[in-house]
């Protein structure tokens, strides 16, 4: 009989969230242009560059047994064809650390970031994208494949389309300095073009080569370890109609269809859930004036995770690893509350047979959230600025006990 893997209880971060100083990725070049729409440049983050194994040290002592992480592609090939064999050595002590800990290595190749020469010469717009992102997806395998418990080629690349689905857009108040901050990155790398996927400004033919992309790392990736699991993770918001089902039925052919299409052939679906999203006849609705609010203004949802989790496994037929769910809070109150109710929420599902393989918490600590800067709180751990002093929040508690009473 073949034995069942245990369920992953995780934590999430990724690289040029804590790690600090990613100075050859494309983003780190957005934050430092004038008059960027970043509210402040990364710098140090957490500086998990240097403390990683006390990252590691902090799961373990939680008692889970998962650690979601990305490994940073502008470190590992800081020029084309230039790889960095001291990187990859890195990323491998972490793999193999977490493994001697007990916690399965759940490894990201791409969470938002790009080399900054990757974005110089066109992105993910660029034709042979697809081959150099399987290129390193190749090296990367080389080197942590007999470690990582399983593989995430793509952060949400369904993120940037999720705001622009309807026939006739609506302005996106979002893009505001974002071409400007794009055409000083250009201007920076002496190129007529700086493309960012995540900040772009429509699909393009950034949607077929991301896809490709995908399939192309994944082949890489299961041509030297066949038995690692391997998918995409998608955001997916609890996605309720308003008014009738003509908008929500244009949303998912938008930002749903391609992404579950491409899903279908990998071993498993990665869902981030933070909330819920109304959809009207053409546009996102905002939520309930008497809805409680996250930090970030967003509604608190928890009950969101379980209904997303079996969207996505209907759709694909793939089991579900819950790879992000979490919210911003200024009070960690409300995220002890939270982490119980998506949980239990996530119980009903699998009771009703949708297939889960883990819940991935995010995130392990506060971290550099992109354009917000430092003002958002997603952490079960925070983290002093001054001298990077990690404590545990009453929320990580909660969630410990949860883990530990499932045994």
């Amino acid at each position: 009989m073949t034995a069942v893997p245990p369920f992953l209880w995780g934590a999430a971060t990724a690289g040029h969230q804590v790690e600090g100083n990613n100075i050859n990725a494309d983003i780190w070049l957005l934050e430092q242009v004038e008059d960027t729409p970043f509210a402040e440049p990364s710098g140090d983050a957490c500086d998990s560059l240097n403390r990683w194994a006390d990252d590691i040290a902090m799961i373990e002592s939680l008692g889970l047994n998962a650690y979601r992480f990305s490994v940073e592609w502008s470190r590992i090939e800081p020029a084309p064809g230039q790889f960095s064999e001291a990187w990859l050595d890195h990323y491998a002590r972490i793999v193999a650390i977490c493994r001697k800990a007990g916690i399965a290595p759940v490894v990201t190749l791409s969470h938002f970031t790009s080399p900054r020469w990757f974005a110089a010469a066109g992105g993910w717009g660029q034709g042979d994208a697809p081959g150099l992102f399987a290129r390193f997806a190749d090296r990367t395998a080389q080197r942590l494949g007999a470690f990582a418990s399983h593989v995430i080629t793509f952060n949400e690349p369904n993120l940037p389309l999720m705001g622009r689905w309807n026939a006739t857009p609506l302005a996106d108040p979002g893009r505001t300095g974002l071409d400007a901050m794009l055409a000083a990155a250009a201007r920076k790398s002496g190129t007529d073009r700086f493309d960012v996927w995540v900040y772009s400004d429509g699909p393009g033919d950034r949607l077929d080569n991301l896809l490709a992309g995908h399939r192309m790392a994944r082949a890489a990736w299961k041509a030297r370890y066949p038995a690692t699991p391997v998918g995409l993770s998608l955001a997916l918001p609890d996605v309720q109609p308003v008014g009738g089902e003509a908008g929500i039925a244009a949303y998912r052919r938008h930002a749903e269809d391609p992404f579950f299409a491409a899903a279908r052939d990998d071993d498993f679906i990665g869902v981030q859930t933070y909330g819920r999203m109304l959809i009207g006849a053409k546009a996102v609705l905002p939520p309930p004036k008497d809805a409680e609010r996250t930090e970030s203004g967003d509604e608190y949802y928890p009950q969101a995770l379980g209904n997303a989790a079996a969207h996505a496994h209907r759709q694909t037929g793939k089991p579900v690893l819950v790879t992000e769910n979490g919210i911003a809070a200024a009070d960690d109150a409300q995220r002890a509350r939270y982490i119980p109710a998506a949980i239990a929420s996530l119980d009903a599902v699998r009771a009703e047979g949708i297939p889960v393989l883990g819940y991935i918490h995010w995130s392990l600590m506060d971290n550099f959230e992109w354009r917000r800067g430092y003002s958002q709180h997603f952490g079960l751990v925070s983290v002093d600025r001054r001298n990077f002093r990690r404590t545990f929040k009453p929320s990580a508690q909660v969630y410990a006990k949860l883990v530990r009473a499932r045994g």
